[in-house]
């Protein structure tokens, strides 16, 4: 009885297959009907890994940098993303007062400056194909926050405290104190201290320090510079990472070398528990290019399958045939996600980049 019900419930899922091969069918959808049957939900979880973009099961990077204006550096951020290929960007300073602005492949969480004005502002940009939802901060400080599906759930905050005004030492802690582990704080914080780098500490700096010790927090950054301040064209370190101490094994830290017409270097976080031989993510089943009939015949499920054969070994068996099928009739995507597009880029524009980072 059990064996009839596993291949009625088979039957079932192969039913869901186009009648018409030149119909475009989603598989996706095909997959997500309703299952009755532990034996079919198991099918169903083996078909998920040929057919959902698991990208974030790979290594993932995440940046952060004060671009001092979202808008006039759009190209700057075309240019990160295909160099380190982040599933997350936190941005300070984005000068930003509506949410009407994006980077392709990314979705875009803000928090505008008081008033309105375009000025300061933090921001987050998430990898539109990874799972990703805000959270809401009843906070005062120029902070966002997301949560990131990566080896696990992450919270990522963007945060962005100007060197003018004075922060609130119980808001700082309030900021850990009422949202989820593990997370990762980053941002330009404008804060000296000799534990990340500077040769002296001011009160910002000694803040931090305290914010540090306070809540057992960790500090990702070495002695690397991270801002050049033009007036005195000097190089300081006030852009940090912290993190909670469970990611703290995993996480590492450089800090990119092009200023990409900020007066902040990016910092560039790695996370180790990830798989690195794909940078990017998974190749796809292209589906609307299938060949529905080619499919059809190879995909020849009966039952003489699971006749003498246990339930695992029946599964199995179906699983690799509905692959197998797939894979000859299915064309997939070449797995890299194309570059961010710049159709104006020409040899004169690459000649004046090359001197701007030789001045």
């Amino acid at each position: 009885m059990i064996l009839q019900l596993f291949w009625r419930s088979i039957v079932n899922f192969m039913a869901l297959a186009p009648k018409n091969p030149t119909q475009p069918t989603n598989l996706l959808k095909m997959a997500c009907q309703p299952a009755r049957l532990r034996t079919s939900s198991l099918l169903l979880s083996h078909l998920f890994v040929r057919f959902l973009p698991f990208s974030f099961l790979l290594m993932a990077t995440f940046v952060s940098w004060n671009c001092r204006g979202f808008k006039n550096k759009s190209m700057e951020l075309r240019d990160l993303v295909n160099k380190h290929r982040p599933i997350c960007i936190a941005l300070q300073e984005t000068y930003l007062k509506t949410d009407k602005h994006n980077i392709r492949h990314y979705k875009i969480f803000s928090k505008h400056h008081i008033d309105n004005r375009a000025s300061g502002g933090v921001a987050i940009l998430a990898a539109s194909d990874i799972p990703s939802i805000p959270l809401t901060l009843n906070t005062n400080l120029q902070a966002v926050a997301i949560r990131i599906q990566t080896q696990s759930l992450v919270t990522v905050y963007s945060l962005y405290l100007p060197p003018s005004e004075r922060v609130n030492q119980i808001e700082l802690n309030n900021l850990v104190h009422r949202l989820p582990s593990p997370f990762i704080i980053l941002g330009d914080l404008n804060g000296h201290s000799p534990f990340w780098g500077s040769s002296d500490s001011n009160a910002r700096g000694q803040q931090i320090e305290k914010f540090l010790a306070d809540n057992n927090l960790c500090l990702l950054n070495s002695d690397e510079k991270t801002h050049f301040h033009l007036p005195t064209r000097t190089f300081h370190s006030v852009d940090l990472a912290i993190c909670s101490p469970p990611l703290l094994p995993y996480f590492s830290l450089t800090v990119d070398n092009d200023l990409y017409n900020s007066d902040h270097f990016p910092l560039i976080l790695t996370d180790s528990r990830h798989n690195p031989i794909n940078p990017f993510r998974p190749p796809k089943y292209v589906l609307n290019a299938a060949n529905w009939q080619k499919f059809t015949s190879l995909a020849n499920i009966n039952s003489d399958i699971i006749k003498s054969s246990t339930i695992e070994e029946a599964l199995n068996h179906i699983v690799n045939i509905i692959i197998e099928a797939a894979d000859n009739s299915i064309p997939k995507t070449s797995g890299t996600r194309r570059k961010q597009n710049k159709p104006w880029w020409d040899a004169d524009c690459q000649h004046a980049y090359k001197r701007q980072r030789k001045a």
